[in-house]
């Protein structure tokens, strides 16, 4: 494996085939504090749906626009739950249900397994625009450490400017146990890595 970058948090490596990257992966794995995404272009930002949609109406960061659009979603799925529903509790557990029914959602799909992020890099035939594939790997620990550290300093009632891991209690979408998977919630209108560099300036 070889890397191209390494700056503000983030490191940029190239494999030059599939072995090189699992054998990148058997070494990395030693530390399971990593989750994983793949992308089929590595030009894409670590950016979920909403935030790029509302990016491109020119309302990056417009909390107002999302908060209705959650309440939109409340209203919308009533009495479609089924009998007895179990209670969703906090806002990020609604937006993973709608993620799982296709809403725009603030949330960003991540996997446990390098090599199931790895499948959905490579999944589909159609080209990239750079030519790579890109698989991310993000230290949950270092995130979440991090996190805490800016909401113990937050003083303000809104929501802090930190990374969330949602991992939801539903059961209502099997699909994310058998990925192995989880969700990272940014603060609205900027994308993960540039948290990152923002965050880990000199690590």
């Amino acid at each position: 494996m070889k890397t191209i970058s390494f700056e503000q948090g983030v490191e940029h490596l190239a494999a030059s085939d599939w072995g090189d990257f699992v054998e990148f992966v058997d070494s990395r794995l030693l530390y399971p504090q990593y989750v994983w995404r793949g992308q089929r272009d590595s030009s894409w930002p670590l950016e979920p749906t909403l935030d790029r949609l509302l990016r491109q109406l020119g309302k990056a960061g417009d909390t107002r626009t999302v908060n209705a659009h959650l309440l939109r979603f409340k209203y919308a799925i009533r009495g479609r739950r089924g009998t007895n529903p179990p209670e969703l509790p906090g806002e990020n557990n609604w937006w993973a249900l709608g993620q799982h029914h296709g809403l725009a959602t603030p949330l960003l799909d991540w996997t446990e397994s390098p090599f199931v992020a790895a499948f959905f890099a490579c999944e589909s035939a159609r080209p990239s625009s750079t030519g790579r594939r890109l698989v991310f790997g993000v230290s949950k620990m270092a995130v979440e450490v991090r996190s805490r550290d800016i909401t113990r300093a937050h003083r303000s009632s809104a929501r802090p400017p930190i990374v969330e891991f949602v991992e939801p209690f539903s059961n209502e979408n099997p699909r994310l146990v058998n990925q192995r998977a989880l969700f990272t919630r940014t603060p609205s209108g900027m994308d993960l890595e540039r948290w990152i560099r923002a965050n880990f300036p000199r690590e």
